[in-house]
């Protein structure tokens, strides 16, 4: 028996899971956070008012941006999609039709993550010891098992759920990253002979990275793995070669043509790095590192050391390349989770090759920790619930009214009924999974990955309205819209991307920037952000009184300042 090999798999472990229950989980996990779910602040709000602007305005597509200023994050194709699906689906509200293209990339990244770790785990170096006596996994079999799983871990990522729902660069990116990933594995499997495939995957992954605002990481994903495989044995034809380089050189070039477009953007690369040269910064990446890859990080650590001495071969190489790289890229801009979530499909394949070296005591501590964590939060999220219906118990209602000030439940059958559905499966897996049946290479990742799907679902469903509410610019942009004149503009000053399109959107008001040097004023109403206020050149707001001060929840957080003109 090889010593280097810790692999032992039966054939009964190696058993698939079924594909109805692959395909339920998936659409439980995709589809909340897409439907009925506003823009919520910051990033997801800010891009999709730049997607709003290109709709507007396909003139802008060469520097997608919000009121005349460029977008905070890079990017063409992303903001393409979005105002494509816009233009394309006018009878959906605008939000919703812009999300819908990254649902898409969504299930692209699970179905490029599946598809890798298959091609992987067919490599000579990956399979499972050969028994004396036979009965070992077969090599197909034993494959989808571990894609199977590699799949699991990824839905079961903490960090996956709320970035792979928005509709930013950010979610193309993992997207085209698994796409990336995916055709680095055919181009090394030794079931692929005509490398067509191959060649379009890399080519729309290098592409798509690079379109949407990763050049760099695009650059040192491709051509890293192909300077690996040309000294591999991995068979492919010069002209197949020539265009995977070609893939890297052109999608490197046209994302470097993208920051050259950005009007009064210099590309700073020296600076968020140095921040991250300090101990509190490397702190916070440990910590990142711990809650944001939980559980697939631990069962990383775990496949680096049972592996140790096949790190070489391409079935560790490939996950543990795109890895370094992720973690490199996250330290260099200083992004923090939003870069490492490109790592997250290669540490699912990465945390799928620990599960055939792990004893029962382990897996059954994975599931114990699983079961009540889950379980634990599920219940978290039904007390709260009850409580904002009933009023009892009363102290999470009076949390609720404390930090949501404004906010008024409403009963909805639409929202209940999933929830309901979510929580008896949940019970129906428990039930399964305590049992006794045969054993199973993805069976200690059904509990993580089911479970963090109905806690997905459960927040999606009873906590929609209150999330809404609380992390949406809906409220302030409505009151702010409440004191406008019907029919007449806004003036800002100071605001951010996502609170300018909180306005437009959700107060359905015309907004126009204000220069305090132009003379004439046009619109009723001036918007300020208080910081921005102690900017305002003396005398420029002669012209104008204080209205009043509206807060977007509580009066002691973010607040705007409004000013009328005066007659």
């Amino acid at each position: 028996m090889s010593q280097t090999n810790p692999a032992l798999v039966t054939e009964l472990a190696a058993r698939r899971l079924p594909r109805w229950v692959l395909l339920l989980l998936g659409l439980a996990y995709v589809v909340p956070g897409l439907i009925g779910r506003d823009p919520w602040r910051q990033s997801d709000l800010a891009a999709f008012g730049a997607m709003l602007d290109l709709s507007r305005h396909p003139a802008h597509w060469q520097l997608p941006q919000v009121l005349g200023e460029a977008v905070e994050h890079a990017g063409w194709l992303p903001y393409w999609l979005g105002a494509a699906a816009i233009r394309a689906l006018p009878f959906l509200p605008a939000d919703l039709a812009a999300r819908l293209p990254f649902g898409l990339l969504l299930v692209l990244t699970l179905v490029s993550t599946w598809y890798a770790m298959y091609h992987l785990a067919r490599l000579p170096g990956a399979q499972p010891l050969a028994f004396a006596f036979g009965g070992e996994a077969r090599p197909a079999d034993y494959a989808r098992a571990l894609a199977d799983a590699a799949l699991l871990a990824l839905i079961a990522s903490l960090g996956l759920a709320l970035l792979s729902h928005e509709s930013t660069p950010s979610a193309a990116q993992l997207a085209f990253s698994a796409l990336l990933l995916f055709g680095g594995a055919r181009l090394v499997s030794p079931l692929v002979s005509r490398h067509g495939l191959t060649v379009t995957a890399w080519w729309a992954g290098a592409l798509g990275l690079s379109l949407s605002g990763a050049p760099a990481v695009s650059l040192a994903l491709g051509a890293g793995w192909l300077a690996w495989s040309a000294r591999s044995r991995a068979t492919v034809a010069a002209a197949t070669r020539r265009s995977l380089w070609a893939a890297c050189a052109l999608g490197t070039a046209v994302g470097l043509v993208f920051y050259a477009l950005l009007a009064g953007h210099t590309i700073g690369l020296a600076g968020p790095a140095a921040d991250w040269l300090s101990y509190p910064a490397w702190r916070g990446l440990g910590r990142l590192l711990v809650w944001f890859t939980w559980p697939a990080g631990l069962l990383v650590l775990w496949t680096l050391w049972r592996w140790r001495r096949r790190w070489h071969e391409a079935q560790l190489l490939l996950p543990l390349w795109w890895l370094v790289v992720g973690i490199a890229a996250t330290v260099w801009s200083g992004k923090g989770d939003r870069t490492l979530l490109l790592a997250l499909p290669a540490l699912a394949c990465l945390a799928a090759l620990a599960l055939p070296t792990l004893s029962r005591a382990v897996t059954a501590l994975i599931d114990w920790f699983a079961l009540l964590f889950f379980t634990g939060g599920a219940i978290v999220v039904w007390t709260i619930y009850l409580a904002m219906m009933t009023g009892a118990p009363e102290k999470p209602a009076a949390n609720v009214a404390k930090l949501a000030p404004g906010f008024q439940p409403e009963f909805s059958w639409e929202l209940l009924l999933p929830a309901l559905l979510a929580t008896a499966a949940w019970a129906g897996v428990l039930a399964w999974r305590i049992g006794r049946h045969r054993p199973a290479l993805w069976k200690s990742l059904v509990l993580s990955a089911t479970g963090g799907t109905l806690c997905w679902l459960l927040l999606m469903t009873l906590w929609l309205p209150l999330l809404n509410f609380g992390l949406g610019q809906a409220p302030i942009s409505q009151r702010i819209a409440a004191v406008t004149p019907p029919g007449g503009c806004v003036l800002v000053y100071g605001l951010n991307h996502d609170q300018i399109t909180g306005l437009q959107y959700h107060g359905g008001l015309t907004v126009q920037r204000w220069d305090p040097q132009a003379a004439g004023v046009t619109c009723p109403r001036l918007v300020l952000h208080p910081a921005a206020y102690r900017r305002v050149p003396n005398g420029a707001l002669d012209g104008w009184s204080l209205m009043q001060s509206v807060p977007r929840l509580r009066d002691n957080r973010d607040h705007l300042l409004v000013f009328e003109q005066r007659r």
